[in-house]
Parts: structure tokens; C-alpha cells; sequence
């Protein structure tokens, strides 16, 4: 337990971080995964506007710190990669 007024602040502080830094890494979650659902029942455009609507969550986790911009960058690619392949099919 915190022995001071400005350790008591911080660990205060530190849940609520943590608590907003939860949300947001499940929506970014949830965000991907709708992409990945729609490229998987093969519905290119669905999946475009998903991917579309996705890509400001993962900018978004990178400017918070919650992931690292090479994950970023790797999930984008991965993501757009789903869609290529099902215009080309």
C-alpha cells in the first residue's frame, strides 16, 4: 500500500491508465478481428470499410504506446494483404 500522498496519487493514477489502456486494446482488438471475420466470408467490400475503419485504432494505439509501431505497420500490411487477396479470388 502506498505510504504517501503522492505514491497513493500515482498508483491511483496508474489503475486508471491501465483501465483506459485495457478499453482501448480491446477495441483495437475487436477492430481487427472485424476484419479478419469479413475476409474470411469472402465479402471484399465489407472487408475494405473494415479495414478502412480499423486503421485509425492502430494509429491510435501507437501515438498511446499501447503497441509498437512495427506492430502497427505489420498488422496494416497483414490486414491489407487479406484484402488484395480476396479482389484478386
Amino acid at each position: 500500500m502506498a505510504n504517501s500522498a503522492q505514491a497513493l496519487k500515482r498508483a491511483k493514477q496508474s489503475e486508471q491508465n491501465r483501465q483506459l489502456n485495457m478499453a482501448a486494446r480491446t477495441r483495437l482488438r475487436t477492430k481487427i478481428k472485424r476484419v479478419v471475420y469479413s475476409a474470411e466470408e469472402g465479402n471484399a467490400e465489407v472487408t475494405e470499410a473494415a479495414y478502412h475503419e480499423a486503421v485509425p485504432y492502430i494509429d491510435g494505439a501507437v501515438t498511446k504506446g499501447i503497441i509498437h509501431k512495427n506492430k502497427a505497420a505489420r498488422l496494416k500490411s497483414r490486414l491489407n494483404a487479406r484484402i488484395v487477396k480476396l479482389k484478386q479470388a
